[in-house]
């Protein structure tokens, strides 16, 4: 909606914020992992097709199943062939190379830990503690439902506003009239909070009463005649509601401790600059930086 501020820190976006580079998710079970592909007496086996999708799905174009199969397999192809020719050159033994390689194999093993104990976290008691301590902090928070109708000058907004006086329909009028994408749904704003809306528009729609409409209403995106269809307090969300967020920030919660205690007792020495003056040493910084996410292991907020 148009006049929707982006959402406050609620919890479910501080829960949901990744901590490190891997997601929480397990690694994919290899018990039972068939061959799709044999290539000079190399198996492709189903998890590295799951792989190589992770690696370069952004990049592979629109096309139905089967064709994103063969697509995977023949990356997949190259990879292993030129990867022995690369082996018959030696290229292994290049010391960029194997600095790239003891990188990958540290970054993995990284990435292992972090999930096997994110996964070891969760519990019906932790996350029920999460959400029990989340829900105690939640205020009495009022909601409004309004309908609006915005129009781009306060002469048409006095305009709408007198013939609402003389009866007309509120959700016709907002098809008929408004400028906003919502016009269609009649102006239905459905509830809100009151950080959810501009001010301007906020202050308004807060003091009407249940089925009260406003006089003219300017803000940053025109002028608003607004109807209050009903108000109450913000309903608490259901532990099924939010069990994925909370599963998240108790993993990533996990995942934290462990690095900070890691971090507590290993010996790290800056040979480019003075220790002191090195403000990457600070223990709350991340362990790595992420393409995904940024690290929060903030308490759950009192919000939704």
């Amino acid at each position: 909606m148009v006049i929707s501020r982006p959402p406050a820190r609620t919890l479910g976006a501080l829960v949901i914020a990744a901590f490190f580079c891997a997601p929480v998710t397990a690694l994919r079970a290899q018990d039972s992992d068939p061959v799709a592909a044999r290539v000079n007496g190399v198996d492709i086996h189903e998890s590295e097709l799951a792989y190589a999708e992770e690696e370069i799905g952004g990049n592979i174009p629109n096309m139905p199943p089967d064709q994103k199969r063969d697509y995977l397999i023949t990356y997949l192809a190259d990879v292993v062939v030129l990867s022995q020719a690369a082996e018959k050159q030696k290229l292994g033994d290049r010391p960029d190379v194997k600095r790239r390689l003891a990188f990958d194999h540290n970054r993995l093993l990284m990435e292992a830990l972090l999930q096997d104990v994110g996964k070891a976290a969760l519990s019906e008691d932790a996350e029920h503690k999460v959400y029990d301590e989340a829900v105690k902090q939640m205020g009495k928070e009022e909601e409004v439902h309004a309908r609006h109708i915005l129009v781009a000058t306060e002469d048409e907004a006095k305009a709408i506003e007198a013939e609402l006086k003389k009866g007309a329909d509120f959700a016709q009028l907002a098809k008929d009239k408004s400028k906003d994408p919502g016009a269609a749904e009649g102006g239905d704003l459905g509830y809100f909070t009151k950080d959810q809306m501009v001010p301007e528009f906020s202050e308004v729609a807060f003091k009407l009463d249940k089925g009260q409409i406003s006089d003219p209403v300017k803000t940053q995106f025109g002028w608003h005649v607004i109807k209050v269809e009903d108000k109450r307090i913000k309903p608490t969300p259901t532990f099924d509601q939010v069990k994925a967020q909370i599963d998240n920030y108790v993993a990533h919660r996990a995942q934290a401790e462990l690095v900070e205690n890691l971090r507590k007792s290993a010996t790290i020495e800056r040979l480019d600059k003075p220790v002191a003056a090195d403000p990457s040493l600070n223990p709350a910084a991340p362990l790595c930086p992420t393409r995904r996410s940024t690290r929060s292991t903030t308490r759950p907020s009192s919000r939704w």
